[in-house]
């Protein structure tokens, strides 16, 4: 392997990690302010006992994350100096931003999880609430970095050089909007699945605290089915932006190889050196049709540049199958559950939480969202290449010079390893193991059986987290 190609070896591994705690961060608050908000409302104990342990997950979660972005922003400057230099001072605000939420997430973060009885219930629900938004915003200062990446704007390059720097028009680039929608969307759909898939299997296993994770599961449905069925119209809207301002990553894509009307190409292997697709199912016309409402639109294939100037035609295409796929069976499945909740509500058939079907469905499910976020950034960043920023500075112009890149990828990777263990570790612990704390007798006839646990002698009114 070429330096370059550990050095992007080594990026990717960062990103694909990182990725998903800051998905997390951006889930995992929303549920637990829902939660406690309905506590509030109800004074329902299982509500109050959820919200604390989610509380409990997302500190963790965030910790490991706040470590894997320092190595992201470390691994920026030490594997992409160039690009640091030419971009720093353009897209610098929004990292600066990003910055600045990130410690106001983590500030209320503290003061969520240890002023329970410090400050009041409404107030403390506050603080939850900036959570949740400080760290929505995080997610979409760091996006709209990486949609500059994509449509550069705000800066003239003269002789080399960047000058005529105008920071909002960079960060408020034309790429940013839909890149936003589709992230914060893909986040609340993945992480709705993920925490009902949990829910799910012990419902579907028959577990005693049924009330428990009853509610944990129409709570995590509540964000990820309305998600999940939003998120196919952002990624048409985020489709239209990039065959208008990157053609010939939206022809990697969708495999469209020779320009003329483009088909709908289901699964196929496209061979570089030929341009020819290999056990491809293809529906004629289908996407000249969708982005210009003519089937006979003539489209931009790869053939269009020069080689040297291609994405790897394979990895783009086969990622973006596994998005789309994945995010259609959760839009389906997210439709089904809508219908059985209306019949539901006109007295027929049994609650969600009641359907084992269901149930199974979501269990399976429950990946997807993670899936199709991983493969929809492999898309993005490896269907950018050959270029860092687009038509403007290419990944090989921008490595860092300095050799032995290997010895950082293995260390990198061994650390990465280390936190992966380590977070599944507390969580487990911390999390799962604990049991679910019983609540004091006579306040429900479900709850002193559904929340009982060996060892644990707390009402949740007086359990700190």
């Amino acid at each position: 392997m070429s330096d370059l190609l550990f050095a992007r070896s080594q990026m990717a591994m960062s990103l694909a990690f990182h990725i998903v705690f800051a998905v997390v961060g951006i889930g995992m608050p929303a549920l637990m302010v829902i939660a406690e908000w309905r506590w509030l409302k109800t004074r329902d104990p299982v509500l109050l006992e959820l919200a604390k342990r989610w509380a409990k997950g997302t500190a963790i979660l965030f910790a490991v994350g706040a470590v894997s972005g320092t190595v992201l922003s470390f691994e920026l400057g030490l594997l992409w100096p160039t690009f640091m230099e030419h971009a720093g001072a353009v897209i610098g605000m929004p990292f600066s931003l990003e910055g600045f939420a990130f410690f106001t997430e983590a500030i209320f973060l503290g003061i969520y999880l240890y002023a329970w009885k410090r400050i009041p219930p409404r107030a403390h629900l506050a603080a939850g609430v900036v959570v949740a938004v400080s760290g929505a915003l995080s997610g979409a200062f760091v996006v709209c970095a990486n949609a500059w990446m994509n449509a550069p704007a705000g800066f003239d390059m003269v002789n080399g050089q960047v000058t005529n720097v105008d920071p909002f028009a960079a960060m408020f680039n034309a790429a940013a909007p839909s890149q936003i929608v589709h992230m914060t969307l893909a986040a609340f759909a993945a992480t709705g699945f993920a925490v009902a898939g949990v829910h799910a299997l012990a419902l579907w296993r028959g577990t005693l605290h049924r009330a428990f994770h009853r509610a944990a599961l129409q709570i995590a449905l509540m964000i990820g089915l309305p998600a999940a069925v939003v998120q196919p119209l952002s990624g048409d809207w985020s489709a239209r932006d990039v065959a208008e301002r990157q053609p010939v990553k939206l022809a990697a894509m969708e495999g469209h190889l020779r320009t003329g009307p483009a088909a709908f190409v289901i699964g196929g292997w496209p061979n570089e050196a030929t341009l020819e697709h290999r056990g491809a199912i293809e529906i004629p016309g289908a996407i000249s049709l969708l982005l210009h409402g003519d089937p006979n639109a003539v489209v931009p294939g790869v053939e269009s540049v020069p080689a040297e100037d291609r994405p790897p035609l394979g990895i783009v295409h086969l990622a973006f199958q596994i998005m789309v796929g994945c995010g259609s069976i959760m839009a389906a499945l997210a439709l089904f559950g809508a219908f059985r909740w209306w019949q539901r509500k006109r007295g027929r058939g049994v609650a969600l939480p009641d359907d084992r079907r269901f149930l199974l469905a979501i269990m399976l499910a429950s990946p997807l969202g993670f899936i199709a976020l991983e493969a929809g950034w492999t898309v993005t960043e490896v269907g950018r290449q050959p270029w860092i920023v687009q038509g403007v500075l290419r990944t090989a112009e921008a490595v860092t010079p300095m050799p032995g890149l290997g010895v950082t990828f293995a260390l990198f990777t061994a650390l990465y390893i280390g936190l992966a263990i380590t977070v599944l570790f507390l969580l487990w612990r911390q999390i799962l193991k604990t049991g679910v704390t019983p609540a004091p007798l006579g306040l429900t006839n479900e709850l002193p059986i559904a929340l009982r646990v060996t060892g644990a002698h707390q009402s949740p009114s007086t359990n700190a987290p």
